[in-house]
């Protein structure tokens, strides 16, 4: 049986209330030249339902990369998995496995999502 595109497809869940996750997501969606993404506000309806496993805290709190088995990666993980799905952001890979990079970006990931409604106001 013929696979289906979408089922090649990761989803990315973003805040669509949040002016710099739209931005990120936009800029996402023109490195992403075989269309393997999909985006996705995690305030959408369909979104409890599709992805029952993530709770809204956790949907709050950061992004969600979602493959197309279900595995789900968030916020610098699923940046990291980001890296290694598109071309040109093997470096990010790289960078992250430096000795204390990854939980330092960690949290500062943590810290710049607490704080984006203030920090990046429109």
């Amino acid at each position: 049986m013929p696979e289906k595109p979408h089922q090649r497809c990761y989803t990315v869940l973003y805040d669509g209330d949040c002016p710099v996750c739209r931005e990120s997501v936009a800029r996402l969606g023109v490195r992403d030249p075989k269309g393997v993404l999909i985006f996705t506000p995690a305030q959408a309806p369909e979104v409890k339902d599709t992805f029952p496993w993530i709770s809204g805290e956790a949907l709050r709190e950061s992004v969600h990369l979602v493959g197309p088995d279900g595995e789900t990666w968030g916020g610098v993980g699923a940046m990291d998995e980001l890296a290694r799905v598109l071309p040109g952001w093997r470096w990010l890979r790289w960078a992250l496995r430096v000795p204390l990079a990854r939980p330092m970006a960690e949290r500062v990931y943590a810290w710049v999502a607490r704080n984006r409604y203030s920090l990046f106001r429109t």
